[in-house]
């Protein structure tokens, strides 16, 4: 963050005023997490998020927090469309659990399903990929997202596996930059492209990606990159198509990847922004959900009563707070 940027951020107290840290309960497990914790804050322009996942170290949770302040403090890039549409998330279930979760995604056509869960086989991931195909039908989209667990042999023999399933692409089949070049320039005959997550959000160079011509698409999350115009710009400057989708946000987070990928010249694949779905119930009433495999474009505010209901327990709440004047100090550095 500039040393301007640094300078125009609000105090840590005016942050305090307005802090509510809750804990959804999740459907089903999903990145090893029963329950998803958030923070949220009211600024000038409207609620906003900072829920970086609790295993992130302070450095990588405050550009989460560069995003929050940005989109409470700062008014946004005008709209391009007004409503987008987003994909289902199946979580690394079993096959036979796979309709059940896709009846809380009303009309979504595009499913991206979890894969290389550890302590799961190849053959489970086949079976639930498998399981969403005959769901969608031949007319639906089927991605896939390994968040970087297989090694490039793993991950070759994997997408030969699916090769009946018709993959929209394959999302972060590998860790790493090199290994993402090496699995695209083996299955290219394939014509299955690749797209990055991690290789952007987690990369001290969210570019490098697309300058090794390891990537056919761009992953982006408004929180993890700093917020919409950061995101815009890594976009604009990589080149290539992107996929906006969220962190596992509630519903006012999703509202911030909404406003990027409304701002976004143009968009060609469906959106990772309906997780709200995977909850039990959200802050929003109503949630950020999909109507017609569409969310809306706009600010959401949380609801005062799902606020207290979902308020994280005290010694949460102390851990999110202290977690938070660490990433606001490194903020006030220019850190």
């Amino acid at each position: 963050m500039s040393n301007d940027a640094a300078a125009s951020i609000p105090s840590l107290d005016e942050l305090l005023a307005t802090a509510r840290v809750v804990a959804l309960p999740l459907v089903t497990r999903f990145r090893g997490v029963d329950t998803r914790e958030a923070l949220l804050l009211e600024g000038p322009q409207g609620w906003t998020e900072f829920s970086p996942f609790a295993e992130y170290d302070d450095r990588e949770a405050s550009s989460w927090l560069a995003a929050a302040l940005d989109f409470g403090w700062r008014s946004q890039p005008p709209p391009l469309r007004n409503s987008l549409l987003v994909n289902a998330t199946m979580p690394a279930v079993p096959a036979a659990s796979v309709p059940e979760v896709l009846a809380r995604y009303d009309g979504c056509r595009t499913v991206k399903v979890k894969v290389a869960e550890p302590g799961q086989s190849l053959a489970d991931d086949v079976a639930r990929v498998r399981a969403v195909r005959a769901a969608l039908g031949p007319e639906g989209r089927v991605r896939i997202d390994a968040n970087g667990a297989w090694n490039v042999d793993e991950a070759e023999h994997a997408v030969h596996a699916l090769a009946d399933c018709d993959l929209e692409y394959v999302e972060q089949p590998c860790a790493s930059v090199d290994e993402l070049a090496e699995l695209r320039r083996r299955i290219k005959y394939m014509g299955i492209p690749i797209a990055a997550d991690e290789s952007v959000r987690k990369a001290s160079d969210p570019i490098a990606v697309a300058r090794a011509g390891a990537a056919d698409i761009l992953v982006i999350k408004a929180q993890p990159l700093g917020g919409v115009r950061r995101a815009l710009a890594i976009v604009a400057e990589a080149g290539l198509p992107a996929v906006v989708s969220s962190a596992l946000d509630t519903s006012v987070g999703l509202s911030m990847g909404a406003v990027l990928a409304a701002a976004l010249p143009e968009l060609d694949y469906d959106c990772g922004l309906g997780t709200a779905s995977l909850f039990v119930t959200d802050v929003a009433d109503p949630p950020l959900v999909p109507h017609g495999g569409a969310i809306g474009v706009g600010r959401v505010a949380p609801d005062a009563a799902r606020l207290d209901a979902l308020a994280a327990t005290d010694d949460r709440r102390t851990w999110w707070l202290d977690r938070l004047a660490r990433c606001h100090a490194m903020l006030e550095s220019g850190a």
